[in-house]
């Protein structure tokens, strides 16, 4: 029997040892943290929420935020927590397929979302203020701080989190005690965390990397966050000689970069930059040790299976690479269509196995099945390793342009572009043509200091890129669509440009 809270406080590091610095220079104790947990995992009994029941929470991020989820781990429920920049018509149907038996959102909201809740037949609906205030924490503020942690079985679910699909509706993959406590526990090591670090923790919570990654990472290690409501370049700056670690998406480390303050000075002190959530190029990996001094070291995970593959903390961390299977974690390379493995340096499917991989999706059994072969979760995600036994991540399956009959794969289009002076990010896509199927485009944007066009990188890559692979056109944009933890959506790029060769004649670049 096992509980996520337990075995993350197994070697508890004191009541008095600090959890998180707040911007208000407030601190919060780990025996704060867990009083404010034993106040909402008892006011959760007094909600009629039972074991199993699933608590969805839509809110900004907080420490009272925090201390909910672990409140809803310690009582047995389901943590569910949901982007706030859902939409009600978004929130209706998580709510409805979740079948939740409570639903928090911000004061602010409440007005709006009390309806959509109730038509998604939510029993109870209370309120939670980025600020600690609501109906929920001032009901927690009446409740008894000591609580008996449930005791559960490994298997039992922690979490559900919605994925962001960008075809159909989201699935909610399901996430045991045993998936996350295994993950944090192993992490604390491989990185080296310890009860002097701190984090600046700047991500959002709703998300696995946030909340798992870097709270649980930092509750096993007994260690301290820097807690900032989200990325703000000046309270990062001014965070940061506080901190000793930073756990970041690559869009953080590009603007820092942008920012004269941000130098060597500031951060001698730090032991370790960790990116994820989206690819880091190799440009900016190099930007950023040239300037610091520091490599970043980038990892590879996915919302089913938390942390599968990472560069070495104590090795070279080689840029436009994620590293090498974490311990206990088996990552294989497959053709995607005979499902065999791939010669070595091959590009082919990746497929996870480990008990932090997920049990399947919420009410979804045979889009489970679907998803996994002989016990292996296949990621989606195209992958090769080298004969060093890197990983480097070549893209999503459904990223695959296919053009003229050949496979073409995205990644490597744009680490040719991100090596252009003046390219600031890169993203490549396939669209219709009428002769080739796709056509592959790139859509760019320029660095402040750039002075580039068209022609000018289309004779650049004619010397690195087989024909088949060159852009047939390039467009320039302001900034490239993303989601809210960073990844590029190349699926709008896709939609915009989808017509670009409609008319076009069979042998033309384009317009």
């Amino acid at each position: 029997m096992t509980n996520l809270f337990t075995r993350l406080l197994a070697d508890f590091p004191g009541d008095d040892a600090p959890f998180a610095v707040l911007p208000d220079a407030r601190v919060v104790t780990y025996g704060a943290i867990g009083e404010m947990s034993g106040r909402y995992a008892n006011l959760l009994g007094d909600l009629g929420v039972a074991q199993g029941d699933r608590v969805a929470v839509q809110c900004e991020k907080s420490i009272d935020m925090i201390a909910l989820y672990l409140g809803v781990v310690r009582a047995g429920a389901i943590f569910l927590p949901l982007n706030p920049a859902y939409t009600a018509a978004e929130v209706a149907y998580f709510l409805g397929d979740s079948e939740a038996r409570l639903f928090v959102c911000r004061p602010d909201t409440l007005d709006a979302l009390r309806p959509v809740a109730e038509a998604a037949g939510v029993g109870v609906v209370e309120t939670l203020g980025e600020d600690g205030t609501g109906s929920l924490a001032r009901a927690a503020a009446r409740c008894a701080s000591q609580f008996s942690t449930v005791e559960l079985a490994a298997g039992d679910l922690a979490a559900i989190l919605y994925t962001s699909g960008t075809t159909g509706r989201s699935k909610g993959a399901m996430i045991s005690h045993e998936n996350l406590a295994s993950n944090a526990l192993m992490l604390k090591d491989y990185w080296a965390f310890e009860r002097k670090d701190a984090l600046l923790h700047a991500l959002p919570i709703f998300h696995t990397h946030g909340l798992f990654v870097a709270t649980n990472t930092i509750m096993a290690a007994g260690a301290s966050m820097r807690f900032l409501p989200r990325f703000d370049i000046d309270e990062v700056i001014a965070a940061l000689p506080h901190a000793t670690t930073m756990m970041g998406v690559p869009t953080f480390y590009i603007r820092l970069l942008d920012d004269p303050r941000f130098d060597e000075a500031l951060v001698r002190h730090m032991r370790l930059f960790i990116s994820g959530s989206a690819p880091l190029s190799a440009d900016v990996h190099q930007a950023f040790e040239a300037r610091t001094g520091h490599a970043v070291l980038e990892r590879y995970g996915m919302t089913e299976t938390n942390m599968n593959i990472s560069n070495p903390y104590a090795g070279r961390r080689r840029a436009g690479t994620v590293g090498f299977p974490l311990p206990g974690v088996g990552i294989r390379i497959t053709d995607p269509e005979t499902h065999a493995p791939v010669p070595a340096g091959a590009v082919g499917m990746i497929e996870i196995q480990g008990s932090n991989v997920f049990s399947g999706y919420w009410r979804q059994p045979e889009k489970t099945a679907s998803e996994f072969r002989d016990g292996w979760f296949v990621s989606g995600d195209l992958g090769r390793i080298d004969d060093e036994g890197y990983i480097s991540i070549v893209g999503r399956e459904k990223d695959l342009i296919i053009s003229g009959g050949y496979n073409i794969y995205p990644a490597e289009i744009e680490t040719v572009l991100d090596e252009i002076a003046g390219v600031r990010e890169s993203a490549v896509i396939g669209v219709p043509h009428p002769d080739l199927g796709e056509a592959v485009v790139a859509v760019i944007t320029i660095a402040p200091s750039g002075d580039l066009s068209e022609d000018r990188i289309l004779s650049h890559l004619s010397g690195s890129l087989a024909r088949f692979k060159q852009p047939r056109a390039i467009r320039f944009v302001d900034e490239l669509p993303r989601n809210s933890m960073a990844k590029i959506q190349k699926n709008r790029l896709r939609e915009r440009f989808q017509d670009m060769f409609a008319g076009a004649s069979p042998s033309g670049r384009g317009s």
